[in-house]
């Protein structure tokens, strides 16, 4: 029998992942929870937990995973999610997530995800094995550290002499720094790096 924990902050959606898995006899969903917290408490009880990415308490479900399967005798968590960007994607595997699911998949396919993941597999819905895939052939962009604090800077909305005060730096060094990031972008714009460094998952 594998012991299940939901984590979701939806209760509809608990309740109803909760009745996919009830209709397994091999599965038990032993409880219910709705933040990160009450899900690391409860974790230790379970062989699976099911993690939403989106949690109410301000702890992201990655941040969760990780922090869960740091624990003693770690359950295998799963994450169910409606977010499929490659930046969620990768933090959740990077976390130490076995898999990786949108919530719309048919019962079946959570349930086989279920007991997958529970063995120890690697659990990848098709659409999110197809961005993974598709990422890996993709060239590795590579910024440096100053690059990556301008362009998180720039993902805020800052203007360049906001982000030059912020980090230190003169005006112009941080026009450098911007007509570097556009290159290795393949960007005109401050608004398209922000979307194409979204899509590399270089900004969440």
């Amino acid at each position: 029998m594998i012991r299940i924990l939901v984590c979701d902050d939806h209760p509809v959606v608990r309740a109803g992942l909760a009745a996919v898995f009830a209709g397994d006899p091999g599965l038990e969903v032993i409880g219910e929870v709705g933040t990160a917290a009450e899900a690391i408490a409860r974790a230790g009880d379970a062989d699976l937990v099911t993690m939403d990415l989106r949690l109410g308490d301000g702890v992201d479900g990655a941040a969760a995973t990780r922090r869960i399967r740091a624990l003693p005798n770690a359950p295998r968590v799963l994450v169910l999610t409606n977010y499929d960007s490659d930046a969620d994607i990768l933090a959740a595997v990077e976390a130490g997530a076995a898999g990786y699911l949108l919530k719309d998949a048919p019962p079946e396919e959570l349930i086989g995800a279920a007991h997958r993941a529970a063995r120890g597999e690697t659990v990848l819905g098709p659409d999110v094995m197809s961005r993974l895939v598709a990422r890996m052939r993709e060239p590795q962009i590579e910024l440096t550290p100053r690059e990556r604090d301008v362009l998180e800077r720039l993902a805020t909305g800052e203007t360049n002499k906001e982000m030059a005060a912020a980090l230190y730096l003169s005006p112009t060094t941080v026009k450098s720094h911007l007509a570097a990031i556009y290159g290795k972008l393949g960007v005109p714009s401050r608004t398209a790096a922000i979307a194409r460094a979204r899509e590399l998952g270089l900004l969440r």
